[in-house]
């Protein structure tokens, strides 16, 4: 995922043009040469410069109490396809109890990338174990136990031999080691907009994306993401509105506008729709083939 910024070098003024001009000769009387400013410009005047905007306000997770139901409304109003969806689909749920802290979520996630679930649960599982406070807790999901010091204790060796990789086992280093040079902080991780946390997550190794969208929807609950680069909501989109093709990124975001300000809970329903429609086709296969 390219993240370079590209530039235009201002063009060169083209030279003065010089017209009319003939060889005389001119007599020179030296005289004082007061300049005068233009009366089109103040010399002196300075510029006020505008303030910088400021960011977007963070809006209320969708574990806030009444928050879900407004989003279900709104969608429900603003797109009727949409609303058919919803009618025919058991509501998300986004619990409002804490959940994993910013450090510990990210970690999951970087180990759970590109494996089947049930792989990626095993290794998660000797990941916890491998860290004495977490293995000792109580709780099934020892949240506080997590932390960049703990991860950082961890030699590669020590990873790979529960299953993760090398590269992999970087990533997780790579995480830990900005949260404990204080470059990131799960304080300063939920008070930033998604653009800020893209900007700043992504610059872990490993660290995509799609890994931040998923990251802001079902960890931070974030009510108006829009992860246009995930393969199930872009089929979700195409689904609903009976599109020829896939969507790109830019299709979706016009297509999608009318969700806001709540996008997160528009591409939760795109994946039930998928989901739903496969269960079908799986359904009717069945039956064809017993027939």
């Amino acid at each position: 995922m390219g993240r370079t910024a590209r530039s235009r070098p201002p063009a060169t003024e083209p030279p003065l043009a010089v017209t009319g001009l003939r060889s005389t000769k001119i007599s020179f009387r030296s005289r004082k040469i007061v300049k005068t400013p233009s009366a089109k410009t103040k010399p002196w005047a300075t510029t006020a410069l505008a303030p910088p905007a400021p960011a977007p306000p963070v809006l209320p997770a969708l574990s806030t109490p009444g928050e879900l139901a407004a989003a279900l409304r709104h969608l429900q109003t603003a797109d009727p396809l949409l609303a058919a969806v919803i009618a025919s689909t058991e509501a998300p749920t986004f619990a409002a109890t804490p959940s994993l802290p910013a450090f510990h979520s990210l970690a999951r996630s970087i180990l759970y990338q590109q494996l089947a679930t049930s792989a990626a649960d095993a290794i998660y599982a000797r990941f916890l174990a491998l860290l004495p406070s977490a293995s000792a807790a109580v709780t099934p999901v020892a949240a506080d136990a997590v932390t960049p010091a703990a991860v950082l204790a961890l030699a590669a060796a020590d990873l790979r031999t529960i299953g993760v990789s090398s590269r992999k086992a970087s990533y997780v280093h790579d995480l830990a080691a900005r949260f404990a040079a204080g470059e990131l902080s799960d304080s300063a991780v939920a008070a930033m907009d998604e653009a800020a946390l893209l900007a700043e997550l992504t610059k872990v190794r490993g660290v995509g994306e799609w890994t931040v969208h998923m990251f802001m929807i079902f960890s931070l609950h974030r009510p108006d993401v829009l992860p246009c680069g995930d393969l199930g909501v872009r089929k979700g989109v195409q689904e609903l509105y009976k599109l020829k093709a896939l969507p790109n990124p830019e299709e979706m975001a016009a297509l999608c506008d009318r969700w806001r300000p709540y996008r997160s809970v528009g591409a939760w329903y795109m994946w039930r729709l998928m989901e739903s429609k496969g269960a079908a086709a799986k359904k009717k296969n069945k039956g064809n083939a017993s027939s």
